[in-house]
């Protein structure tokens, strides 16, 4: 099996949304929205196109990342800009081969080169830690709230940026879709059946955990 990861292109757009459908549906609820959110991102002054990746096997679109501008403030209102990515998915039909590690090593390279000092994101400690990923609160970082969810997670790429501050992470206004227009743009695509999953319970757990 050969695995090819490139720079996202403007043709990609439709099977990249196609994709995010697929590899997120049912995942962390009944259907999912992640798809009309890479849709909206599309043409986002804050989506770092050079950022965005794909991973293909034999011309098969199968693994996507996409990348977003966002930043901390500390107390004495100074800000750094760092950089966030998601979605990042994968086909379920070629999940746990190493595609999602693919993505993420070659982006992370990419985003050394252009000096950001960090990868900020929300997601799963279990898929991330072994990246290198470390919670908010051990580099001081917090939400905009002063809050330190589990699943805000940093990975500091120029040691000591963070220190002897206290931080708080805003990422892009992209993230933030209305629920009623992602709902009426799913029901404008081919049907597939909402169900249930252990992992839409885990995911719960996860988004009301907080690190003290």
């Amino acid at each position: 099996m050969s695995i090819t990861i490139r720079q996202e292109e403007e043709r990609d757009s439709a099977r990249v949304e196609a994709l995010t459908r697929e590899a997120f549906w049912n995942l962390y609820r009944p259907g999912c929205d992640e798809h009309y959110l890479v849709h909206m991102m599309r043409g986002h002054p804050d989506v770092i196109n050079e950022l965005n990746h794909v991973a293909e096997i034999d011309g098969v679109l199968v693994g996507s990342i996409i990348y977003t501008k966002s930043h901390v403030m500390n107390e004495k209102n100074e800000m750094i800009e760092t950089v966030t990515f998601g979605p990042l998915c994968v086909h379920p039909d070629h999940q746990r081969v190493g595609i999602g590690t693919r993505l993420i090593e070659h982006t992370k390279n990419l985003v050394m080169q252009r000096n950001f000092p960090a990868i900020i994101i929300l997601g799963d400690p279990h898929n991330y830690c072994k990246h290198g990923f470390r919670n908010g609160k051990d580099l001081r970082i917090s939400t905009m709230d002063g809050k330190h969810p589990l699943g805000l997670l940093v990975l500091e790429l120029q040691k000591g940026v963070f220190d002897n501050h206290d931080w708080r992470f805003e990422e892009s206004k992209v993230y933030a879709i209305d629920e009623d227009k992602a709902i009426a743009y799913d029901q404008s695509l081919p049907y597939k059946q909402k169900g249930t999953a252990y992992s839409q319970e885990l995911f719960s757990m996860l988004i009301r955990s907080f690190v003290e």
